[in-house]
């Protein structure tokens, strides 16, 4: 095991899009109303692999929601507000080990800076960072994996992949790589100890 690639989102910065909603709608059954009724997700995980949400927005055939799903990026920063700080004190042990570290996010290319800005340790906490919206490639595909080997110089054995999504994990397994499915910082650490990595 010589590296290992982290997921972000729900793994070192939590991210729930309501409330960026919050504003707009009077309660909680609203939001997720509006999530479903404009298939939130799955728009999401287009502008995952670099489609704008601008562009997105207008496939939404009442203007109501339309106009309200436009406004998310003006309100992300409202749902990547709180890091996961076990996470990072791992980081940085294993930087104090010299332990490369890179990182896989699926996350927007337009609401990327927003993050770095609000979380400044994403600045230089990996040697390689792959943004899904950047390369237009997102997890689980086997394409991003191969892509963060080809650029940190990796064979798939070298690398764990710690994830929060279990489709994700699976995605990484296929890819040849070894898996740590996130859950809480604590079992984290519980593993990367048992594998000499801690």
């Amino acid at each position: 095991m010589t590296a290992i690639v982290f997921d972000i989102g729900n793994v070192l910065v939590k991210w729930d899009p309501r409330p960026a909603f919050r504003r707009a709608l009077e309660s909680e059954a609203e939001v997720d109303a509006f999530l479903e009724r404009t298939d939130f997700f799955a728009r999401n995980q287009r502008a995952d692999r670099g489609e704008r949400f601008g562009a997105l927005a207008q496939e939404i055939d009442d203007p109501d929601d339309r106009l309200l799903f436009s406004t998310y990026v003006d309100h992300f920063a409202l749902t990547v507000q709180e890091p996961i700080d076990g996470t990072w004190r791992i980081i940085q042990h294993l930087h104090r080990r010299a332990m490369p570290v890179h990182a896989i996010t699926n996350w927007s290319a337009e609401t990327w800076p927003i993050g770095m800005t609000l979380h400044p340790r994403l600045h230089d906490a990996f040697d390689i960072t792959i943004v899904s919206g950047k390369v237009r490639l997102a997890k689980p595909e086997k394409a991003i994996f191969d892509l963060l080997c080809r650029r940190a110089g990796l064979t798939p054995g070298d690398c764990l992949f710690i994830d929060d999504s279990p489709a994700n994990i699976e995605g990484a397994r296929a890819a040849g790589w070894q898996t740590h499915h996130f859950t809480t910082p604590e079992t984290l650490e519980a593993d990367l100890a048992q594998r000499g990595l801690l």
